[in-house]
C-alpha cells in the first residue's frame, strides 16, 4: 500500500493510494464495464467495488420477492385497502394524530 494520500475532490475527505493487482483478463473485463456502468474512471469502479464488498446490499430472500409479486398484482386488481381506510373502519386513530406536538 502506498503511503500518498490527498483531499479527494469529490468526497471532501482524504483518500490512501494502493497498488493492486489484478490479472489482466479482470481488468480487461472492468475496463469493458465501468463506463457503461455509469463510472468516470477504473478507481470510482473499484471503490464502489470495495464499498459493496465491507457494505454489501441488502438482498432479498426468494420467498420475498413472490411474496412481493403476489402483492402487487393483489394491488393492481384493487384487492387492497389503504391503511387509512382501514383504521377508519376499526375506529383507530393514528399515532401521530392523537400525539400532541407541543410536548418535548
Amino acid at each position: 500500500m502506498s503511503t500518498e494520500s490527498d483531499e479527494s475532490e469529490t468526497t471532501g475527505s482524504e483518500s490512501t493510494k494502493i497498488d493492486v493487482r489484478v490479472p489482466t483478463q479482470l481488468l480487461e473485463r472492468i475496463d469493458a464495464e465501468y463506463e457503461t456502468r455509469g463510472y468516470t474512471s477504473r478507481s470510482e469502479a473499484v471503490r464502489d467495488a470495495l464499498r459493496s464488498w465491507i457494505d454489501p446490499p441488502v438482498q432479498l430472500s426468494e420467498e420475498l420477492l413472490a411474496d412481493l409479486a403476489v402483492s402487487r398484482e393483489q394491488r393492481n386488481r384493487g384487492d387492497t385497502r389503504s391503511l387509512e381506510d382501514v383504521m377508519v373502519d376499526h375506529g383507530v386513530e393514528s399515532d401521530s394524530d392523537s400525539v400532541d406536538e407541543t410536548e418535548p
